[in-house]
């Protein structure tokens, strides 16, 4: 068994705890291509965008997740680099897919040594995920090229099934470890954390990813912010000593656990809580989504930046989770064809340029939610003006530049390609492609934010006040 050094990691994950690092190397995986890292007894971690958590159980390797594509081989020569053991289970946290693929390689290792292969676990509802994802391929084909700027994006059609199942909790035993399972809604329908009682490790899964909570993806099926926020509860009452998460660097110590998990349930509790109360006045959506505001401080916290996801996209998801569709504005209860409306406003207006030239004002006073509406109204009423098309570019680039999380930036990066391709004759995969950033987005190099800029505030210490607007 080979044990590479972890000094030089675990010390950079102690400089991002306390904000004087970004999460920039872990992501882009600096950090893995020297094989696993030892964290602890009998366990070690594959650091890279997803991650892998590796347990020596004396009777053969068990992994919690086991990556994405990109990942598989080198994690398969990460883990023969580690030990000769074989990989005797894997555990899925959830079905995204890049926590599921990388069995593959441990598979057909199995089966050209004639052994047996890894015995897969999940939770119930991962295999109707994966039924889902074969059925609307082209759907989050489109969805994450849109969210990643990633316009040769495929979704895949073809998965690694789990062998075992459960619904509420299940216990694993591998050799002299046991691997507690627990069923928990958030991020997904069907998340599960690990607990193991002998090492005192807790393993997440998305359910803590160094991020703000992902819990309102707009282009994503529903998620579950008050049973997230109870079990971050219930994962600080385990007074774990080693907390390994889905996405970004371990944490060590069971007061930065406890803390860490502790903030990310507060969050989640108070956007439900003021939600909940918005609406049992009788609030629109417009004024809810508008109304809730994030307690002071949260989101400076390393692990809370909102560089993913954020808080008025949970808020959005709220309404949608109690309230249904309906955002109470009773024109859009059954709402002309946007693009009629968009013509009406432009006539009204005295014309789709009248429109795009007053978005442009707006843009420059700074008014960029205004700036916006106008447009795109603009270019639903003239869809093929180039001068139209120009403005709506350079509105929504301005919009991608002002944002912090990827949902809002892969939308509105989008949006300004597309009109960008109007008004050059080209297309969006070239608009996409203009940039270095662009170009790199566009090769696949996915990643949970603008972890690489400080003005996003990721290396703000834990602490630090300020008030946050939802």
């Amino acid at each position: 068994m080979t044990e590479h050094n972890s000094s030089g990691y675990m010390a950079y994950a102690d400089r991002v705890w306390s904000g004087e690092e970004t999460l920039l190397a872990h992501f882009t995986g600096a950090f893995a291509q020297d094989g696993l890292i030892a964290v602890g007894e009998r366990t070690a971690l594959f650091p890279a965008f997803a991650n892998v958590s590796v347990f020596d159980t004396g009777d053969g390797l068990v992994l919690i997740d086991s990556g994405d594509i990109r990942t598989a081989s080198q994690l398969h020569a990460s883990v023969r680099g580690y030990s000769s053991d074989p990989v005797s289970a894997v555990v899925y946290t959830h079905g995204h897919v890049d926590h599921v693929f990388g069995v593959a390689p441990f598979d057909k290792e199995a089966a050209d040594a004639q052994g047996q292969r890894p015995e897969v676990f999940a939770h119930e509802a991962v295999a109707a995920r994966f039924d889902r994802y074969r059925e609307t391929a082209g759907y989050n084909t489109w969805i994450n090229r849109r969210q990643f700027g990633v316009p040769s994006l495929q979704w895949p059609t073809e998965y690694r099934y789990p062998d075992t199942s459960y619904r509420d909790r299940l216990t694993v035993r591998r050799g002299e470890l046991t691997f507690e399972l627990v069923h928990a809604r958030g991020e997904t329908d069907d998340h599960t954390y690990v607990w193991i009682p002998e090492l005192r490790t807790l393993c997440t899964g998305d359910l803590f990813i160094w991020n703000s909570p992902n819990a309102g993806n707009p282009q994503k099926v529903q998620r579950y912010p008050v049973e997230w926020a109870r079990a971050l509860r219930d994962m600080q009452e385990l007074d774990a000593e080693v907390l390994l998460p889905g996405h970004g660097v371990p944490i060590l110590g069971s007061d930065r656990i406890r803390q860490a998990l502790g903030d990310t349930a507060e969050l989640l509790e108070s956007l439900c809580d003021q939600t909940r109360d918005l609406m049992n006045a009788g609030a629109r959506l417009d004024k809810v989504l508008h109304g809730v505001k994030v307690p002071p401080g949260l989101l400076d916290k390393p692990y809370l930046h909102p560089a993913y996801d954020e808080p008025e996209f949970v808020v959005r998801n709220l309404w949608r989770l109690w309230g249904g569709w309906y955002d109470q504005n009773p024109a859009n209860l059954k709402p002309a064809p946007e693009a009629a409306l968009a013509a009406e406003l432009a006539d009204a207006a005295g014309g789709p340029r009248v429109l795009a030239d007053r978005a442009g004002r707006l843009l420059a006073q700074g008014d960029l939610r205004l700036a916006a509406h106008l447009a795109e109204t603009a270019a639903l009423a003239a869809p093929a003006d180039r001068e139209v098309a120009r403005i709506r570019a350079e509105v929504f680039a301005r919009r991608a530049e002002q944002e912090t999380s990827t949902m809002a930036r892969g939308v509105f990066n989008w949006a300004a390609a597309e009109s960008a391709a109007v008004a050059e004759g080209t297309d969006v995969t070239t608009e996409l492609t203009r940039s270095d950033e662009g170009r790199r987005r566009a090769a696949g190099a996915i990643s949970v934010g603008v972890v690489d800029d400080d003005s996003c505030g990721c290396g703000t210490p834990a602490g630090t006040d300020t008030q946050q607007g939802a």
